[in-house]
């Protein structure tokens, strides 16, 4: 940080209090939308050093390759990976005041024009600074670069804006800015839509607790275990090949698989019953899935026991590898944190031991199960992290964990199976 701006930042705290002051004068938000509390020092997190809009997933750099190419505006051929989380840190302040999603295009748009959607710490316009090159009499120079603060400002302003939800775009735009340039916001307007477009999400569906289910080799079979206990059959694979399962598809529940290793490629099965495949690893791995980067599908992944490395594969095709275990260990995958991606681990036949990886490389090891058992894993009681269990082939039952560390025993197939697991229920 070069000493000028030391001196700005050091400058802004001394105008906090009279920005404090202008934003308690600003008129009420109208009756039926309140205004977010920008005063709420835990309302939000102060903006990284760096003024970051937040992690950079790999979604968004799978975003601005697909859509930079395809607007018409500025940002042209100029779409990153950056300045797509400052968008989605825009959308998720929109979503997260249960706004409609005009209140996000408008909010973009507006970013787009003023800082071509970067969190910009220069005073390159008298005093103005951050997604919106807010001046400051909006708020210290803090609150100004905090992606969600900035946001929540603007929405404030904007609901103050009449007839916001019909009005040209561009001219409410305008009306929240009031800049020297107001034609400036309309012609954006459609790459605005686009962009958020691509990161709106709906809400979420909690789809309940995991299920259990079995691969049966003899018939290429997964019999899956629904909620209520019956049975969802489903033919999938042929001999030799390796069951897994996950999220291909984005939907809300999971979807079967295999992995045939005599030609090392993922065939996954869609909602629609339609196939993805995937050619990777090499002969020994051992197939795993999981959420590696956050997005909404889940990615696979192999286990190559021959060097004790995980190969994650992510969204946007490359690979993340992360050493973990010894000789002997059998890979196990689950969200042992509760965080946004999955985490790896291992299940050690000799100590019968679980040992997860956090998402700060920290491990924990749990305990669990005798000789013989094979380890499963999912999310048995619905809450925030994933669960670990085993499947004891001698009885055919599955021995479930929960998060108060109780067990759960539910007898499901036969002789010869193999252990999945997943949210099953609503297929059809």
């Amino acid at each position: 940080m070069n000493r000028t701006l030391r001196h700005r930042i050091a400058s802004a705290a001394a105008i906090t209090a009279i920005a404090a002051a202008l934003l308690g004068a600003a008129p009420a938000a109208h009756a039926d939308e309140d205004a977010f509390d920008l005063s709420n020092p835990t309302a939000f997190a102060l903006a990284a050093p760096d003024y970051s809009c937040g992690t950079i997933v790999a979604a968004d750099s799978t975003i601005a390759q697909q859509l930079s190419p395809t607007l018409t505006g500025t940002l042209r051929n100029y779409l990153t990976a950056y300045r797509v989380s400052c968008a989605r840190a825009i959308v998720q302040a929109v979503q997260a005041r249960g706004l409609p999603q005009r209140a996000a295009e408008l909010a973009v748009t507006t970013s787009i024009v003023e800082t071509t959607l970067r969190n910009n710490p220069n005073m390159e316009d008298h005093d103005s600074v951050g997604l919106f090159q807010q001046r400051a009499s909006w708020g210290s120079f803090q609150n100004r670069m905090n992606p969600t603060w900035a946001t929540n400002a603007f929405l404030n302003a904007l609901l103050n804006v009449p007839n916001w939800q019909t009005r040209p775009m561009g001219e409410v735009c305008q009306a929240v800015q009031r800049s020297a340039y107001p034609d400036r916001y309309q012609v954006q307007v459609a790459d605005g839509r686009r962009i958020v477009a691509a990161l709106w999400t709906t809400p979420p569906v909690d789809p309940g607790p995991d299920n259990v289910g079995i691969y049966r080799p003899s018939t290429s079979e997964f019999h899956l275990r629904k909620d209520d206990g019956s049975l969802l059959k489903i033919k999938w694979g042929t001999t030799g090949d390796i069951p897994v399962s996950g999220n291909w598809d984005g939907g809300h529940l999971e979807n079967v698989g295999i992995y045939r290793p005599s030609t090392s490629t993922f065939h996954l099965r869609k909602d629609d019953g339609g196939l993805i495949e995937l050619k990777y690893g090499t002969t020994g791995d051992v197939p795993i899935s999981g959420d590696w980067d956050g997005g909404h599908a889940g990615n696979i992944g192999i286990y190559r026991p021959s060097t004790n490395e995980f190969h994650l594969r992510m969204d946007d095709g490359k690979t993340r590898v992360i050493q973990y275990g010894t000789t002997g260990d059998i890979p196990i995958t689950g969200n042992w944190d509760g965080g946004h991606a999955s985490n790896i681990g291992i299940y050690r036949p000799s100590t019968g031991e679980f040992h997860l990886r956090m998402d700060d490389g920290k491990t924990r090891v749990i305990k669990y199960g005798t000789t013989g058992d094979k380890p499963v894993s999912a999310n048995w009681d619905g809450g925030h992290a994933g669960n670990i269990g085993i499947y004891r082939p001698s009885t055919s039952e599955f021995h479930l964990r929960m998060d108060d560390g109780k067990t759960r025993v539910i007898k499901w197939g036969t002789t010869g199976d193999i252990p999945v697991a997943g949210n099953w229920d609503a297929r059809g």
